[in-house]
């Protein structure tokens, strides 16, 4: 019975051992412990979702409404907005405040994890914001070069 890894140069760099799989040999990833690289994606896919960046770059001045979040954060529904700051509060980069007030007041605040993120957020924010018509352009370039499918 063949063991995983064994034929490692069978089809040249494509088979490795199980010891290596997922493991990156060069670039940014290679620095990373292969058993931590899930996580980590993990991580990355949650604070580079669109609302997670936005929320995060208004949250930079200061404490936050719900209700003010949602206006500085267009487009958001309030099932996202919810959603977002929830798994934003589960990872330790924002606050949740709770006043013992009437009418309720609850506030949302970055907290030093969060702050470090912010000049990240602001700055692909910014890039998209500089960029969205050479993108916008070239998808529409994209989509008019490929054959209409169905006729």
């Amino acid at each position: 019975m063949e063991q995983a890894g064994e034929g490692a140069t069978t089809g040249g760099a494509k088979a490795v051992g199980a010891a290596a799989v997922g493991a990156a040999a060069i670039g940014p990833c290679a620095a990373i412990p292969a058993e931590h690289m899930a996580f980590i994606r993990e991580v990355l896919d949650r604070v580079g979702d669109k609302w997670s960046l936005l929320l995060i770059a208004v949250l930079e001045p200061g404490p936050l409404r719900y209700t003010d979040l949602q206006r500085q954060v267009p487009g958001i529904s309030q099932r996202m907005l919810t959603l977002t700051l929830r798994q934003l509060r589960q990872d330790g980069l924002i606050t949740r405040t709770a006043y013992a007030e009437v009418p309720p007041r609850v506030e949302y605040a970055l907290t030093p994890l969060g702050h470090g993120l912010h000049e990240i957020a602001t700055s692909l924010v910014g890039w998209a914001a500089a960029h969205h018509d050479e993108i916008r352009e070239n998808r529409a370039r994209t989509a008019s070069a490929q054959p209409s499918s169905g006729r």
